[in-house]
């Protein structure tokens, strides 16, 4: 027999699938309690007894976010050695999710920076913020590792080529999603291989 509390994480979790898909769907600007207690056919009164605030169920919809884009991008690469070929999995995996038009919540952050631009001090915005800072300090950690192996030369610039992988994901988005371009994770991937041979160290040739 289920008890309460199980049930209270059932409900909370078909609130946050539906909110997630309803954010990656139409925006995470777009969400409402009231759109969610229809989605979900739990009242609307429910959903807020479980989720608080509006704001707070955008937060809470992010931080899925975060935990299911670790697992499918960051986690996996673990299992590689450090630096270079961790870089390259993540990449991959980042690619690859972010051109499946079947996750509709791999563009949550990008959409995010548009929908949320111009509201300085919103605690949703300093939220997306966070993430975004959060994963590309992930991806310089991975590059200074991959310097400090003499796997990259030692005048990489962490910052730039974390710039310049995150503006490929930007575009492979605008083509993948906007285009429909079916070649887009193929021209992605050969762009990412040709940066990285830019920086990659003459010792690791």
């Amino acid at each position: 027999m289920d008890t309460p509390t199980a049930k209270s994480e059932a409900t909370f979790a078909t609130i946050l699938d539906a909110a997630l898909e309803m954010a990656a769907a139409e925006g995470i600007g777009k969400l409402s309690l009231g759109e969610i207690a229809k989605r979900t056919g739990i009242s609307k009164s429910g959903v807020f007894s479980r989720v608080g605030s509006l704001e707070q169920l955008q937060c809470a919809v992010l931080d899925e976010y975060d935990r299911r884009f670790a697992a499918e991008v960051f986690m996996p690469s673990l299992a590689l050695p450090r630096g270079l070929p961790r870089l390259i999995a993540q990449v991959s995996s980042w690619f690859e999710r972010a051109a499946d038009e079947g996750l509709r919540t791999s563009c949550l952050y990008t959409a995010g920076a548009f929908e949320f631009d111009d509201f300085d001090g919103s605690v949703v915005r300093d939220r997306l913020v966070q993430g975004v800072l959060a994963w590309r300090a992930s991806l310089r950690k991975t590059v200074l590792q991959a310097m400090e192996a003499g796997q990259l030369r030692p005048d990489t610039d962490p910052e730039q080529l974390v710039f310049e992988i995150n503006s490929m994901v930007v575009g492979l988005l605008h083509d993948a999603r906007f285009l429909h371009d079916v070649q887009s994770p193929r021209h992605a991937r050969r762009a990412f291989n040709r940066l990285i041979s830019t920086y990659k160290s003459f010792n690791d040739l």
